[in-house]
C-alpha cells in the first residue's frame, strides 16, 4: 500500500494543471509545514529563526521545468537575490537550486551562462551554493555542468542519489576536485533499469555512499531522517577516526525538528533544507511520497480549511 501512495504521489508531483492550480490558491492545506513561505521575506525569517536555535540552513527557491528563456531569467535574478540577502543579513545559510529552474531543458548555452552569474556573485559574498540533482535522465548534464563549472569556481556542491547504481561511480568521478556531496535517497520514481527498486538496497548502498565519500576525504552531507542512518555514520566516524568537522547531518524543514536539536546538543553541524516559493506543489509531492504519513498531517489541515 506504501509502494502504491508513493508511486501516486510522484505521478501527481508531475502534473502541470495542479500546478498551475497550487500556484494561484497558495500555502494551504498542510504545505505551510514543509515550505518556509511564499516570499524571500519569508524564508528570511525562517532562516534567522532556525540559526537562533544553532541550526544551518541551505536556502531553495523553488520551481522546475520551466520552458522559457524569461522564465530562467527570473529564476537566475532571485537566486542572486537569495544570495545577496544571505550576506546582507549574515545569515548561516547557503544556496541550493536546480538547474531545470534555471534553463537546463531550453539550452547549454542558457544554463551556463546563468549558473555562472550566479556563483561569481556568491563567491564574491561567500555563499556556498548546491546543485540539487533531479531525475536520471538529467543525471549526466548535471554532472557534466558541475564538472566543467567547478574548475572556475570552488563555492560549489552537487547531489548524489542512493538508488541511482550509477552513483557510486558518480562520487568517485567528482571526487577529484575534493568535491562536497549532498547524499540523498532519491525521491523520483525511476525505472529498474537505472534504480534500485527496493528500499533495502537503497539503504545499503546509502551507507555504502557516505562511507566512500568519506574515505576519499571529502566533505560528507549526509541528509537523512532515519535515525539507523544516522547511528551507522556516528558509529563509522568514531571508529575510523573522522572528525565531526567532516560531515553534517541535514534534514527537511519542518520535519523531525527534535531530532536535529538533539543533534546540535551532541556536537553535529545540523544543516535544514528552507524552501520557499509560489512553485511548491512538486516538493510538497514528493514529501508526501517520501513519508505517506505526512498524508495525516495534510488531511487535518484540508478539514481546518
Amino acid at each position: 500500500m506504501e509502494k502504491v501512495l508513493r508511486d501516486g504521489f510522484i505521478f501527481l508531483s508531475q502534473n502541470k494543471t495542479l500546478n498551475g492550480l497550487a500556484k494561484r490558491y497558495g500555502l494551504k492545506f498542510g504545505a505551510s509545514r514543509f515550505v518556509a513561505g511564499d516570499s524571500l521575506e519569508a524564508s528570511k525569517r525562517a532562516i534567522q529563526e532556525l540559526n537562533a536555535k544553532g541550526l544551518c540552513v541551505t536556502m531553495d527557491h523553488l520551481g522546475e521545468f520551466i520552458s522559457t528563456v524569461a522564465e530562467a531569467e527570473m529564476m537566475t535574478q532571485e537566486c542572486i537575490r537569495a544570495v545577496e540577502m544571505i550576506a546582507e543579513e549574515k545569515l548561516d545559510s547557503q544556496l541550493s537550486l536546480k538547474l531545470t529552474s534555471l534553463g537546463l531543458d531550453i539550452s547549454d548555452d542558457l544554463i551556463r551562462s546563468n549558473m555562472e552569474r550566479i556563483l561569481t556573485r556568491a563567491k564574491e559574498l561567500g555563499v556556498f551554493v548546491t546543485i540539487d540533482m533531479e531525475d536520471e535522465p538529467r543525471c549526466e548534464k548535471t554532472i557534466q555542468l558541475f564538472e566543467e563549472l567547478r574548475q572556475s569556481f570552488d563555492n560549489i556542491g552537487t547531489v548524489i542519489q542512493s538508488y541511482l547504481y550509477r552513483s557510486e561511480d558518480d562520487i568517485k568521478r567528482v571526487g577529484r576536485f575534493e568535491t562536497n556531496l549532498r547524499i540523498v535517497k532519491g525521491a523520483y520514481k525511476e525505472p529498474a533499469t537505472v534504480a534500485f527498486p527496493e528500499k533495502e538496497d537503497v539503504d545499503h548502498n546509502y551507507i555504502k555512499l557516505v562511507k566512500l565519500q568519506l574515505s576519499l576525504g571529502n566533505y560528507a552531507a549526509v541528509a537523512t531522517h532515519d535515525d539507523a542512518m544516522i547511528e551507522q555514520v556516528i558509529r563509522h566516524a568514531k571508529e575510523n577516526g573522522i572528525e565531526k568537522d567532516q560531515f553534517e547531518f541535514q534534514m527537511l524543514f519542518g520535519i523531525r525538528v527534535e531530532r536535529q536539536l538533539e543533534l546540535v546538543k551532541q556536537g553535529y553541524k545540523v544543516r535544514v533544507y528552507v524552501p520557499y516559493g509560489r512553485d511548491w506543489y512538486g516538493y510538497f509531492m514528493r514529501r508526501l511520497a517520501e513519508r505517506p504519513a505526512n498524508v495525516a498531517f495534510v488531511l487535518k489541515g484540508m478539514v481546518k480549511g
